[in-house]
């Protein structure tokens, strides 16, 4: 990857694919009046003394990659999207402003897809032989860059969508992914490899490549040449996810009922019953009673502080599918407050979007019952049209999201 100078036109388009010669890397082209530990590999961007491009393989593959990568990952340290770049022979990598991104005429095929979670997404597993891509574009960045970067590239909103379903939570111990099921680039470009052309070599030594980088940073996490140091006295950690700091108008707070299990199953493998979510920015609201698999008595009706009526019209699981894709937006976040919520989507087939859960915010260091949280904090809830349990657990939910954004709000200003 190369650095546009002061004197380039911010207009330019930073484009790095399979064929750019990269920058030497090797020992004999240190400069001797730089220190050992400040040397950089200008390829994995790493500390010379930590360079470990030896290890990246060389992919012939099949499906060609283009990665469109937000401005403000190209430099950082352990951004995974140069290794994808470094490694498969059949890639790009165009890292510029949104904007400019958006201008430019991207090299797609004929037939070509985005990797992008949505209600729409198909997963990669599913699809035929004769249907596969045979161009990826995969987005690089956080959670927001990806979610603007597809909403303001116009070129995208005509292409088909795909999604993966991991098998496993990502690996990527030195940076915080905002769910159990989103990866980095780098895992998510194996994934979909492995889907699209089993049979291509070296795709398991690139994720060997990816958990080495890994393992030496968490054996020397404090190592010298890091690209930022601490300054300051250090400030408690809040992981308040960046959808709720960035993205606020596009978040969807949703609670679900689930109803009593059999014996013996577990309540959290059940269907949702009842289902509520309002849209923060601009307070479109969702309420549902879904059918249960078997009905249930007038006590489980006062604990939902529910009534018959309120279930009269009641959807089929299949139904409430349908309605929930309809309201969910893709460029919209999920917020839920526990993971056991979340889930309750996957129970009936409900297509994901991004999702964030509120419980393991540690903005809070007291109980983590979202009742307790609302009280202590002082917070108001406000008032929701949505009914019962359900509806005074989302007012709670909505006040805490609030509460989160306007506290990154203040700890940024100080």
């Amino acid at each position: 990857m190369f650095e546009v100078g002061k004197d380039s036109s911010i207009n330019s388009l930073y484009a790095v694919n399979s064929s750019t010669s990269p920058i030497s890397h090797s020992a004999e082209n240190a400069d001797p009046d730089v220190p050992e530990h400040r040397e950089r590999c200008y390829v994995c961007y790493r500390p010379r003394t930590a360079c470990f491009c030896d290890v990246i393989p060389s992919i012939n593959n099949r499906t060609h990659i283009l990665i469109l990568q937000h401005v403000k990952e190209r430099f950082h340290a352990f951004n995974t999207a140069r290794i994808v770049k470094q490694a498969l022979q059949n890639s790009e990598l165009r890292v510029n402003q949104t904007a400019n991104l958006a201008a430019a005429t991207l090299p797609l095929h004929e037939s070509t897809g985005v990797l992008y979670p949505g209600p729409d997404a198909k997963l990669l597993s599913d699809l035929s032989v004769d249907d596969r891509p045979t161009q990826l574009i995969i987005l690089d960045g956080t959670w927001h860059h990806a979610k603007t970067l597809m909403r303001d590239i116009p070129a995208l909103h005509r292409l088909p969508r795909y999604c993966l379903d991991p098998i496993a939570p990502s690996t990527y111990r030195i940076r915080k992914e905002p769910t159990e099921s989103a990866l980095s680039t780098l895992e998510a470009t194996v994934d979909a490899l492995r889907v699209l052309e089993p049979e291509t070599e070296g795709i398991g030594q690139l994720l060997g490549a990816f958990e080495r980088m890994i393992d030496d940073q968490v054996k020397h996490p404090r190592q010298i040449g890091r690209l930022r140091r601490a300054t300051g006295p250090p400030r408690p950690t809040v992981n308040i996810p960046s959808a709720l700091i960035h993205d606020i108008d596009n978040v969807v707070v949703a609670y679900g009922e689930a109803s009593f299990g059999a014996k013996g199953k577990h309540r959290a493998d059940q269907s949702p019953v009842y289902w509520v979510a309002q849209r923060l920015g601009t307070g479109e609201s969702f309420e549902c009673a879904i059918k249960p698999v078997e009905p249930f008595g007038i006590g489980f009706l006062q604990y939902l502080r529910l009534n018959e009526k309120d279930f009269q019209q009641a959807l089929s699981v299949d139904a409430f599918r349908h309605a929930w894709q309809d309201f969910i937006k893709p460029t919209d976040t999920l917020c839920v407050y526990n993971e056991s919520t979340g889930r309750l989507l996957g129970h009936v087939g409900a297509s994901p979007v991004p999702s964030v859960t509120l419980k393991s915010v540690n903005v809070h260091p007291g109980s983590r019952k979202l009742h307790n949280v609302i009280s202590s904090l002082n917070l108001k809830p406000p008032t929701v049209p949505q009914k019962g349990r359900a509806g005074a657990r989302l007012a709670n939910a909505i006040a805490f999201a609030r509460y989160l954004h306007q506290h990154s709000l203040a700890a940024s200003s100080r």
